[in-house]
């Protein structure tokens, strides 16, 4: 498939009149009439009204933002004024419209984003897979049979296919990374409280995050900016020659299928040749990670407690996959969370010292290529494919850490993702050494 055109590329050519926000949007909203299943809703009026509203600006000589006139999509947990926050799940689609846009919607809107609509997601976000039994799931744009990855399926899939420049998600095990590298895209989680969650439905207030999906690292590191209220300022690629990558012995190596390794294995070459200072090293603090994760750590205990009265009443409207996995936080006594919540915070403190060594882990973002949705019609079959679907970014959101997914497929393969972890803080550092292993990966994908 064509490759989506990088959204610093279409802001430049509004910004400078070379085209118009009103002809990028409707490209776009051409694309959601013939993929809808990408969408749970689509903002056509107001997309145009917010359109038009930037030719206006740019004609009149003033500035529209640095994202003016650009098309996003954003993830149905965010609140859109006037719009209904459903979160994926039909529990929630007769609640009251929002009163406000959320906070990171509001600094997108200020930076000139024109908002193409909600975007299909799991239920809730609870789950790395990306299927949602109540608005349909989106087909893998590298083949319809194969699942998008999740929880932000719809974005990412609206992004891959030119209905959106970028796509709004949250990432609390993966959700923006994951399905990324599934669509062969770029996808970007930051430090957890670099963007505000203020108007996003939550699954785990101790580990989402807010970030975005686009096509490069450049136009990531736009998002990201807007999105943590930076000013805007030149982004420039870090040389690979003498980066320091770390690459575990285990646990995130493991159970790789062939594609994956193949592609990994190549790019990791790649990257060798380019002077990257890749060194295998034993962490045994990804060991311990299994320690978070018990009766489903921190996830589980803090979605029960924004679902438990939710459960009550309308138990029965819930995606049973996703209800099964909020129902294991009734579980977890408040001594359970407590000493999740300590042991975090060991952990998180004993991985941002040995990461002081490297400038980055580097490894696949998922061990295996996208599955078909037939590998996932028993109930046992997806609770296995989810937890290896996860694993990987993961230990990302436990450990705080800021993480980046690259495709490093060649054309004609199945996606393949290659995810750098930095530490805490360290975003703008990451994207910027993202950007130039991408610039070297380039020449290995063509």
């Amino acid at each position: 498939m064509e490759s989506p055109r990088p959204l610093t590329e279409l802001a430049e050519a509004i910004a400078t009149g070379r085209e118009t926000a009103a002809a990028t949007l409707e490209r776009a909203l051409m694309g959601t009439e013939e993929a809808p299943d990408a969408h749970t809703a689509v903002f056509a009026g107001t997309a145009r009204a917010q359109a038009a509203a930037c030719d206006r600006l740019i004609a009149a000589g003033a500035p529209a933002g640095p994202l003016g006139g650009v098309p996003v999509s954003l993830k149905a947990l965010f609140d859109v004024a006037g719009r209904v926050t459903h979160a994926g799940s039909r529990v929630l689609a007769d609640t009251p419209p929002a009163a406000r846009d959320a906070a990171a919607v509001t600094r997108l809107r200020r930076a000139g984003a024109v908002f193409t609509g909600h975007t299909v997601m799991t239920e809730f976000a609870y789950s790395g897979l990306g299927l949602n039994p109540h608005y349909g799931t989106p087909g893998n744009p590298h083949g319809e049979a194969r699942i998008p990855g999740g929880s932000t399926s719809g974005g990412a899939v609206s992004v891959a296919l030119g209905m959106a420049a970028a796509a709004l998600g949250t990432d609390t095990g993966g959700s923006v990374r994951i399905p990324a590298a599934f669509c062969g895209l770029t996808g970007f989680k930051p430090t957890q409280h670099r963007v505000p969650l203020e108007g996003a439905f939550p699954l785990s207030y101790s580990l989402d995050s807010v970030g975005p999906i686009a096509p490069r690292v450049a136009d990531c590191a736009l998002m990201d900016a807007v999105l943590a209220g930076e000013p805007e300022r030149a982004f420039h690629a870090a040389p690979v020659a003498g980066l320091r990558l770390a690459l575990p012995d285990r646990y995130l190596l493991d159970d790789m299928d062939d594609p994956v390794a193949g592609a990994f294995e190549r790019a990791l070459s790649v990257l060798s040749e380019a002077g990257a200072r890749v060194t295998t090293v034993a962490l045994p603090e990804l060991d311990d990670l299994g320690e978070l994760l018990a009766g489903g750590g921190l996830t589980a205990a803090e979605s029960y407690h924004v679902h438990r009265h939710l459960l009550a009443e309308r138990r029965d409207r819930y995606d049973p996959r996703v209800c099964t996995r909020i129902e294991r936080g009734a579980d977890l006594s408040a001594a359970d969370y407590l000493a999740l919540r300590d042991a975090r915070h060991r952990q998180k403190e004993t991985m941002d010292q040995r990461l002081q060594e490297f400038d980055a882990i580097l490894a696949p973002t998922v061990p295996v290529v996208p599955p078909a949705f037939a590998e996932l019609d028993a109930d046992e079959d997806y609770a296995r494919t989810n937890l290896l679907v996860l694993r990987n970014p993961t230990v990302g959101n436990l450990l705080d850490l800021c993480g980046i997914t690259l495709p490093c497929h060649r054309p004609g393969e199945l996606p393949v993702g290659m995810m750098l972890l930095g530490r805490g803080g360290n975003d703008r550092r990451l994207l910027a050494q993202a950007a130039g292993v991408e610039a070297v990966l380039d020449d290995t994908r063509r």
